[in-house]
C-alpha cells in the first residue's frame, strides 16, 4: 500500500459529521466525509459527480497540534433589511494542526497529489471560510497508514515543538481493518455529495496513540529539567 499525506492546518478549520440547521458542530479531527470531498474538489469534480474511485480509499489522521474549540453566534438578515435570519452557532477548531494519511493504490494518489498541488477548485478546511496554509501535501509514501503516520516528524508549529521532548506520543484515529476492536463508529463515510441527496455510510474507528520524533525537540539534559512524560502521557505525580 502507499499513503498520501496532508498537513491541515490554518487559522480556523470546521469538519462536521452531525451538523444540523442552526447548530454547526465540529469533530475535533479531521473526517473521512471532509477530506474526501477536499480530494475531489482537487480533482475538479461537482458535488453531483460519482464518487467511485475515492471510495476506495483507506484512511487515518493524527492529531499534531488539537487547537482550541471555538464559537462563532451569528445573525443576519435578508438582503431588503426586513427579516431576520435564524440564528446560528457555527463552532470551528482554532490554531489546529492535523496530519490526514489517504492509503490506496500508487497511481491513484500520484494523481491525488498533483491534483492537491494545482487544484481545479479552491480548497478549504471543512467549511469555506477555513481556507488551509499551503503547502497541503506531503507526497505519497510507502507503507501502511499506521506505519507511516509513527515515521513523519511533529507537525505542530514551530514554536510547541522547540518547547516540546525529542518525542511525542500522538492520538490518531484509522479507519479499523478487519478482526480489530472498534472504538467508535462514525457517520462519516460519503457515498454521494449531491445537494439534492446528500448520503453517508458508517465506518468503524480505531483511537490509537503514535510516538513520532519531534526534531526542534530539547532533551531533558540540555533543557535543564527533570525527564518528564512525553506529550500525550500526562501524570501529575511524575514532577514531584
Amino acid at each position: 500500500m502507499s499513503v498520501l499525506l496532508l498537513r491541515l492546518a490554518g487559522p480556523l478549520q470546521a469538519w462536521g459529521s452531525t451538523s444540523r440547521f442552526t447548530q454547526r458542530h465540529t469533530e475535533i479531527a479531521p473526517t473521512k466525509s471532509g477530506v474526501i470531498g477536499l480530494l475531489a474538489a482537487a480533482r475538479g469534480q461537482r458535488r453531483t459527480d460519482p464518487l467511485t474511485e475515492l471510495l476506495s480509499l483507506d484512511f487515518g489522521v493524527r492529531i499534531d497540534q488539537p487547537g482550541q474549540i471555538l464559537r462563532d453566534f451569528q445573525v443576519a438578515r435578508t438582503l431588503d433589511g426586513r427579516d431576520s435570519m435564524p440564528l446560528t452557532n457555527r463552532y470551528y477548531l482554532s490554531d489546529a494542526v492535523f496530519l490526514a494519511a489517504i492509503g490506496g493504490d500508487r497511481e491513484l494518489l500520484d494523481g491525488l497529489h498533483e491534483a492537491v498541488r494545482r487544484p481545479r477548485f479552491p480548497l478549504y478546511l471543512g467549511r469555506r471560510s477555513c481556507p488551509p496554509v499551503a503547502p497541503v501535501t506531503l507526497g505519497v509514501h510507502p507503507g501502511t497508514i499506521a506505519e507511516v503516520l509513527g515515521d513523519v516528524p511533529w507537525q505542530a508549529s514551530k514554536r510547541l515543538r522547540e518547547r516540546g521532548p525529542l518525542t511525542v506520543r500522538l492520538e490518531a484515529l484509522l479507519d479499523a481493518p478487519p478482526g480489530a476492536e472498534v472504538t467508535e463508529t462514525l457517520q462519516d463515510q460519503p457515498v454521494s455529495f449531491d445537494p439534492a441527496h446528500r448520503q453517508y455510510g458508517w465506518r468503524a474507528v480505531v483511537r490509537t496513540r503514535v510516538r513520532v520524533p519531534n526534531p526542534d525537540g530539547r532533551s531533558p539534559a540540555a533543557a535543564g529539567a527533570p525527564a518528564g512524560p512525553a506529550l500525550g502521557d500526562h501524570d501529575p505525580l511524575t514532577w514531584l
